[in-house]
């Protein structure tokens, strides 16, 4: 079985385009109503069409526009636009996810989606704010008067907007210990004051662990124990200035001293003659890690490498007067928000206490009901099913305004592993009885553990049980492949045997041969049928020619009343109550244990969802699925579904990934989108 759907966490950059709206006709799946085996030409087109990039609507009232930034002559993916305001004075606005990630602006809390308040070397009691207006999958902020009075030179050049800001200098930079109580909280709190001459775009970027390489022992008998303290994470802070080469020169690493050559040992016949007895090794004693790796100019830039001890993580804000970058490199590093982003679209981010742990939640609630909001799912192949990629990539092709990692998929082979429906088609059938949640477009949302149950019926009534569709997930039994899982089939495993389906009729049977040999194509007017193991036997009762309609039911029935569906699980609340059963959907131990960030979704009393991500807590690892339920009943979700998590869980918002660096997620197969559609003209914000 794939590791990936088993464990239930996948280890695992822009474009713009479009997909066009469309409502498929709901296809029935009652337990009384048998569908007919062949997919129209009609249905085939708009699949196709579902899952098809074309070009982005055009923007009114807009001179110019692009999705590219040339910042200090580094070129960097973020939506803009220029406008011709009064007196034929250009306006640039820039979407507030680039504009967040690129120049370091803080967002401050607002209840009014027309406007945001930021920080930015700047007073948080008397903030910056900042005008925004809902365009396609974007908000944008008007920075015309932020950067006249940064001093910021700024012209448009096709599709890029080229900034230049002024060249700032680094002049110190100043480490000091927190204040903590080592009783309360083992981990010590360090603060970097970085001093410049004035304001500069600066980012923070989470790297990879840090590898040490243990020194070699003058004994070859002796046992190296492996360290139970998780590594430290590298951080990297990038500031557009020149630091002082002082500031270089104390903090280049110094190159290690020549190692001195190994004693000559002699062989130690006493271990060789006696037997052997167990001895605790002796360990190494750990050495001090130094927080500032590296300061160094590298194109104009200056970059402040970190090692950061587990457990903990940079919060970095600014103050004017001096212009100054503080850096916290504390346990509880995530900054509180609540900002109203579009109608109906709130950002939210906190800790939520479970016990004596505090848990970093960063989540959006969407009001269903409101007008121009809408979900769907999305994937990441514009070409079928088989496919990864980045959560960012995927939420612009489709141009979703948020979104949120769905379902698992097998990490080898990129294929899905769970129930996806979109518009009433299924474009891959649920597994294992798995949570999932279904949706329509009014708002009504249902939760529950979901079965698709398929039949083949011939002609003489004989019925076969279809046990997959569209599935990466591969069993003895009877799979079927339509045109959504793409142009053409190759076999998953070794000696299946193929029945090719065209206007309900079998019209080929094919020896399937060796597992990823032979791509077989499917009829774009029918499916393909594959026989694995023991159901290869079913071969000799269907010869070509035999008739053959598809039955489709699901359990609960009720799910099919729902045009979309995203299966992931386990279930964890319904009703309130928590109903965490993941052995029952087939979950390994190991994964129900694990500690790890998690993926969420649910819906509130009030009818609102909440799609969410929940990272390491304070000083620890994240939470296992027991503490995720609880955590979700005490977020207030009257129903609740694990999605996908570990390196899978992305939050992403306007452009950009909320609750994580881009560079620490994982591709992944499928998400849930929120679109908002067009308003239309005279209308209000």
């Amino acid at each position: 079985m794939p590791n990936c759907w088993q464990s239930g966490i996948t280890k695992r950059r822009f474009f713009q385009v479009t997909v066009s709206p469309i409502l498929l006709t709901v296809l029935c799946l009652t337990t009384t109503c048998a569908t007919n085996a062949q997919e129209s030409p009609k249905t085939i087109k708009l699949i196709r069409r579902l899952i098809s990039q074309s070009p982005a609507p055009p923007l009114t009232g807009v001179s110019s526009s692009g999705n590219q930034i040339s910042l200090n002559g580094r070129s960097l993916p973020g939506t803009w636009l220029q406008r011709s305001g009064k007196s034929s004075q250009i306006t640039t606005h820039i979407s507030d996810g680039a504009f967040r990630q690129l120049i370091g602006v803080n967002f401050l809390n607002s209840s009014n989606s027309g406007m945001q308040p930021v920080q930015w070397f700047s007073s948080v009691t008397t903030p910056l704010v900042l005008a925004t207006k809902l365009l396609g999958a974007y908000r944008y902020l008007d920075i015309t008067n932020f950067a006249q009075t940064s001093g910021w030179q700024i012209q448009a050049n096709g599709n890029i907007l080229v900034i230049a800001t002024p060249k700032a200098q680094v002049t110190n930079i100043v480490q000091s210990q927190q204040s903590s109580d080592t009783s309360v909280n083992p981990l010590q709190q360090v603060r970097l004051l970085v001093d410049l001459d004035r304001p500069t775009p600066w980012q923070v970027t989470q790297g990879s662990t840090v590898k040490k390489i243990q020194p070699p022992s003058s004994d070859p008998d002796t046992l190296i124990s492996k360290s139970t303290v998780p590594p430290n994470r590298e951080w990297t802070v990038t500031l557009d200035g020149i630091a002082d080469p002082v500031l270089i020169e104390r903090y280049t690493p110094q190159p290690p001293a020549p190692a001195a050559a190994p004693p000559i040992l002699l062989p130690n016949l006493l271990k060789q003659l006696s037997p052997a007895t167990p001895t605790q090794p002796i360990l190494p004693a750990p050495a001090s890690e130094p927080l500032i790796q590296q300061v160094e100019v590298v194109k104009n830039q200056t970059i402040i490498s970190l090692s950061v001890p587990f457990g903990l993580s940079p919060q970095v804000s600014t103050v004017g007067s001096p212009n100054r970058l503080i850096i916290d490199i504390r346990p509880d590093p995530l900054e509180e928000r609540d900002i109203t982003w579009a109608p109906g679209l709130r950002w939210r981010q906190h800790y939520v206490n479970l016990g004596t742990e505090r848990f970093p939640v960063v989540w959006l609630e969407v009001n269903p009901r409101k007008f121009g909001l809408t979900l769907k799912p999305m994937w990441a192949s514009p070409d079928g099913l088989a496919g990864t990629a980045p959560l960012i990539q995927t939420a612009q092709r489709y141009l979703a305004v948020a979104g949120i990692n769905g379902g698992y998929f097998n990490r080898n082979n990129k294929l899905p592993l769970g129930a996806i429906r979109r518009d009433g088609q299924w474009l891959s059938g649920p597994i294992l009885n798995r949570g999932a949640i279904a949706w329509n477009d009014s708002g009504q949302f249902y939760f529950g553990r979901l079965t698709l149950e398929e039949t083949l019926i011939t002609a003489s009534d004989q019925r076969l049980p279809i046990l997959f569709l569209n599935s990466g997930y591969v069993q003895s039994g009877i799979a079927r492949y339509t045109p959504a899982w793409g142009s053409t089939y190759t076999p998953l495993t070794d000696n299946e045997i193929i029945l090719v389906v065209q206007k309900d009729q079998i019209i080929q049977q094919l020896p399937g041969g060796k597992v990823g040999e032979t791509a077989v194509p499917i009829p774009q007017d029918g499916y393909i049928l594959i026989l694995r193991a023991n159901a290869a036997t079913a071969a000799s009762q269907l010869p070509i020619g035999t008739g053959v309609t598809i039955s489709s039911a699901t359990t609960p029935t009720d799910f099919s009343r729902y045009p979309h569906i995203i299966a992931a699980g386990p279930l964890l609340v319904q009703n309130r109550q928590i109903v965490l059963d993941a052995k029952a959907e087939k979950f390994s131990n190991a994964f129900i244990a694990e500690k790890a960030i998690r993926s969420g979704i649910c819906t509130t009393a009030t009818g609102t969802l909440m799609i969410t991500a929940v990272h390491n807590r304070a000083g620890g690892y994240g939470p296992n699925l027991a503490e995720h339920a609880q955590l979700m009943q005490l977020m207030g979700c009257v129903d609740a579904l694990n999605l996908d998590g570990g390196s899978s869980t992305s939050l992403y918002l306007g452009g950009q990934l909320l609750d994580r660096s881009p560079s620490t997620a994982a591709r992944v197969h499928n998400g849930i989108g929120i679109f908002l559609k067009p308003r239309s003209s005279g209308s209000r914000e």
